[in-house]
């Protein structure tokens, strides 16, 4: 069998950055690499970022890293949702929720200038909002905010959506598409935990048909909360879903993502005891 090689990394650099609330930044990046670079198929394509480690070798070369070095010392991974690529410019936009110093991608974003450099590999993505469902629900706290943007930028015209997002205060509010069919709902945790307000409104809405296409992304209890009320409660198939927790609160990226399979068995565990 033939070895499978992975992509080479794309080597970019800073263009630009701007805050666009108290904790949220976004950064523009660009360089030849992304020459090679495509996206566009899916609203929710994302990238794995590269860091160094404090005692990566100089200059750093993720591939190289990668090849030359054991698992243990190869650079820090974290995810990231597109917000737009323009592949005239050769700009991907990259949106990052910043609350202190705490991480590894959201620090650099808060301090990124211009030329600094930036590596990436990608991207992935499932999820394009469909025309022939009759309605769409879009929903997730801070982290899913991309995604959501860049899908109700992409609804069918005339379309019917509910989005609701889940903010820290109204401070962290953007601007968002709007047309006639389309309701944005915008809900203030304060020091309330993640995923209550949210959580409160999803069990409330009125959903007008079981026909949706619904994505529902954001922090791993929220997201499972979310899951129950829609496949128990509701009985929408799962086909008709775009679900999956981003991150888990006081878990760092690689443990989340370790412990992930173990979290999707059982909540696919639990619905098998209470759906048909």
């Amino acid at each position: 069998m033939a070895e499978r090689r992975t992509p080479a990394p794309y080597h970019t650099a800073v263009i630009r950055t701007e805050w666009l609330t108290p904790h949220l930044v976004r950064v523009v990046v660009g360089g030849d690499d992304l020459a090679r670079f495509h996206a566009g198929e899916f609203t929710d394509h994302y990238v794995k970022l590269q860091f160094p480690r404090p005692d990566s070798p100089v200059p750093f070369d993720p591939a190289a890293i990668r090849r030359d070095l054991p698992r243990a010392d190869w650079p820090i991974t974290r995810t990231y949702t597109v917000r737009t690529w323009n592949p005239k410019a050769q700009e991907l936009t990259l949106d990052f929720v910043v609350h202190g110093d705490e991480g590894i991608a959201a620090p650099w974003a808060a301090h990124a200038n211009p030329g600094d450099d930036l590596w990436l590999t990608g991207p992935g993505g499932s999820y394009r909002p469909s025309p022939t469902a009759d309605w769409h629900l879009l929903a997730g706290d801070e982290s899913a905010l991309p995604a959501i943007a860049a899908s109700l930028e992409h609804l069918p015209a005339n379309t019917t959506a509910q989005a609701l997002i889940e903010v820290e205060t109204p401070a962290d509010e953007i601007p968002l598409p709007t047309h006639p069919g389309l309701t944005v709902t915008w809900l203030h945790r304060h020091n309330s935990p993640i995923g209550t307000p949210l959580t409160a409104a999803i069990e409330a809405l009125n959903f007008p048909t079981n026909n949706l296409q619904a994505f529902i992304h954001g922090e791993a209890t929220l997201v499972k909360s979310l899951r129950r009320n829609l496949r128990q409660t509701r009985k929408i198939p799962l086909s008709h879903l775009s679900i999956s927790g981003y991150w888990r609160q006081g878990s760092t990226e690689e443990t989340w993502q370790s412990s992930k399979p173990t979290w999707t068995a059982e909540v696919e565990a639990e619905e098998a005891t209470t759906l048909p």
